[in-house]
């Protein structure tokens, strides 16, 4: 069977393959796009983005048209917990994902996504380090550099020898409440906790509100309800006794947006020593790093990887035909790009999936007495500035 020969692939068409794909574009450099789904997938409903994410969709060049699709968030408030109301210092909104995604792709040539294109196995070629997959239907694809952005059951994560992903007690079920007169709620981020539950709500427009609801899963080999109905249906039960405007609010929700998740995290301490490349093999996104809702940092830290490694690929890579997009990179200099790549965004990662589980154990896993006593001094000592977070800055493409 005949071998396509690609550059550099990328699996997996989320937030994070999308934003590496156009990073790689601006940059002048061809990359294609492996989703197994039919269409763009956008699982989640909304994504909130911090003053950090803004900064590295400015450098993909789509935040001027994101803007017009939110509102700016003024505040966060916490209720039924020390924080009380925390002021944003820069740039907040909440985005339905399917903006997001359709903003990134739009940027795209229309011949980078792949659709239907699910991998199945990888192997290194060692003589010149060059990936060669295999999909479903039997194909081979051949890449000089692959990147894993397939989430956090990434096969490419699986290749590279990480860890497998690990499962928080709780679910999260999301959707989107429509008013079609107006809800009348302020352009805040409300976080209500319960002795059961975690409640999230924030504004999208006038009319459109995105919420989330936490709740315990201690069916460890039950699956989440898939149909959206159910998963109504499920979350109505478990926050009976919630105030008035939250069930109202669950209520009004388009069918079409909920949505149900087991919430994953990669250990802290994996991530202080892991090997994140193998060959000419890496991941980026939540392949990488899949760290929790807790700090709403995860889709901004996956845009923070597209713009790195973009930038350090390309100060390895050589244009010889910018018309036709021939590039030359050596196995080596491929080998130097990503761990310049790694290199820089190690240290980041480590202290935001340190800072989002301890709040995550705070938050939902309601940790023993001198367990919480213990994370709340580590966060104290070590994370005392919520802001910083947000004021992170990836640079320039």
């Amino acid at each position: 069977m005949a071998v396509e020969e690609i550059d550099i692939v990328i699996v997996g068409g989320g937030i994070g393959g999308l934003a590496t794909a156009l990073a790689l574009h601006r940059k002048g450099i061809k990359s294609v796009v492996l989703e197994r789904s039919d269409t763009l997938r956008a699982t989640g409903a909304a994504i909130g983005v911090l003053p950090n994410g803004w900064r590295a969709l400015h450098q993909l060049g789509v935040d001027s048209s994101l803007r017009s699709t939110a509102i700016a968030l003024h505040n966060a408030v916490d209720l039924q917990a020390e924080t009380g109301v925390e002021r944003s210092e820069g740039e907040a909104r909440c985005i339905r994902r399917s903006d997001l995604i359709e903003a990134l792709a739009n940027a795209l040539p229309q011949e980078t996504i792949r659709f239907g294109c699910q991998v199945v196995s990888i192997n290194v070629e060692r003589s010149c380090s060059d990936a060669v997959l295999q999909l479903l239907d039997g194909s081979l694809i051949r890449a000089k550099v692959l990147i894993g952005c397939d989430g956090a059951n990434s096969v490419i994560a699986n290749y590279i020898g990480l860890k497998p992903s690990r499962r928080y007690s709780t679910c999260s079920v999301r959707g989107l409440a429509r008013y079609p007169n107006g809800h009348g709620y302020a352009p805040e981020f409300l976080r209500v906790r319960t002795k059961k539950h975690l409640v999230g709500r924030v504004p999208i427009d006038d009319k459109t509100v995105y919420w989330y609801v936490s709740l315990r899963w201690v069916q460890e080999d039950a699956d989440m309800p898939k149909d959206p109905a159910s998963i109504k249906q499920l979350t109505l039960s478990m926050t009976a006794g919630l105030p008035k405007d939250i069930v109202e609010m669950i209520e009004n929700t388009d069918l079409s947006t909920f949505s149900a998740t087991r919430l994953r995290y990669r250990a802290p301490w994996d991530l202080l020593s892991g090997n994140f490349r193998k060959e000419t093999v890496t991941v980026a996104g939540d392949a990488w790093h899949v760290m929790g809702p807790f700090l709403g940092q995860g889709g901004s830290a996956a845009l923070e990887d597209a713009v790195v490694l973009a930038r350090c690929l390309s100060k390895k890579i050589r244009i010889a035909d910018v018309n036709e997009s021939i590039m030359h990179l050596s196995a080596q200099k491929a080998m130097e790009a990503l761990d310049d790549y790694l290199k820089e965004r190690r240290q980041r990662v480590v202290l935001l999936s340190i800072q989002t589980y301890l709040t995550g154990l705070l938050a939902v896993e309601k940790p023993y007495f001198l367990l919480k006593f213990l994370c709340i001094i580590l966060l104290f000592v070590f994370f005392r500035d919520l802001q910083k977070p947000q004021k992170y800055d990836c640079g320039e493409l």
